[in-house]
């Protein structure tokens, strides 16, 4: 059983103001990278106080539209994917609560790929306009998105491997590990669980295969006793195997370390 983990900054913040815990997801996230301040707690508040509620399989963002944004997703699960000219889809990344759609895209004159939501959801709208004038007075709050957005370029190169690279069981269980982070970095998983919405035809266009296969694959991983994906809820039953299945590294995929040296000059407490 895991240890619980220590109450930090962050939470006694959320507490204290009675922040709804979907104002926490961001904060949470980009407090892994650098320890965030009253200021930049209160911009990130800012940037989420509008509102906007899209219900299941509704459509957010369209490839190629120009008055695209992009979204912070306070709670419930968005897919981004293309369409290719013969119908078929190939899905990019899948966004959790804590996590920016559509950021890649948002300096370029159309979005470059479409979005929608996998259940309902509420998202928070943003321009760049909204960003770019924090980013002087609040570098730090600047450093952590840069970080973020090189996080999920990260994410993007292993899915590359996953399609070019991996075998049908290795690029399922990497999924399911990258997966299991980024919930915990947010607070929705623990003790190597948490609740999934997605079907096994979004994970096979995900990973490049059939829905049968990725059903053959997933029994293979339970039979093994790995893991086990059953009503919308996951149990990693050995991670340490799922890792060396997948070829991972023993890693923590939201280090704040470059080059192997940690990013000092904005590392102490801001307040």
């Amino acid at each position: 059983m895991m240890p619980l983990r220590e109450t930090t900054e962050l939470d006694r913040w959320c507490a204290h103001d009675r922040r709804p815990v979907a104002f926490c997801h961001l904060a949470k996230k980009l407090a892994t990278f650098l320890p965030l301040g009253s200021k930049e707690r209160a911009a990130i508040t800012k940037l989420q106080l509008g509102r906007k509620r899209f219900a299941k399989s509704q459509e957010i963002v369209h490839e190629g539209q120009i008055d695209h944004s992009a979204f912070i997703l306070l709670s419930g699960w968005i897919v981004s994917f293309k369409l290719l000219p013969d119908g078929s889809r190939q899905i990019i990344s899948f966004q959790v609560p804590g996590d920016i759609a559509g950021l890649r895209s948002l300096l370029l004159i159309s979005s470059d790929h479409s979005f929608a939501a996998i259940t309902e959801c509420v998202v928070s709208r943003i321009e760049a306009a909204d960003l770019l004038p924090l980013f002087g007075p609040l570098p730090r709050l600047a450093a952590s998105l840069l970080w973020a957005a090189s996080r999920d370029e990260a994410m993007i190169v292993e899915h590359l491997v996953n399609i070019g690279r991996r075998n049908p069981l290795e690029r399922t269980a990497q999924f399911f590990m990258e997966l299991y982070e980024r919930l915990e970095m947010v607070g929705l998983a623990s003790e190597w669980r948490f609740e999934c919405p997605i079907d096994q035809y979004m994970l096979a266009d995900a990973l490049g295969l059939t829905a049968i296969h990725i059903n053959r694959v997933l029994r293979q991983l339970r039979t093994e006793n790995l893991m086990t994906f059953r009503g919308h809820v996951v149990d990693i039953h050995d991670p340490t195997a799922m890792r060396r299945l997948a070829g991972l590294r023993e890693f923590n995929p939201h280090s704040r370390k470059r080059n192997g040296h940690q990013i000092t000059s904005l590392k102490t407490n801001p307040d």
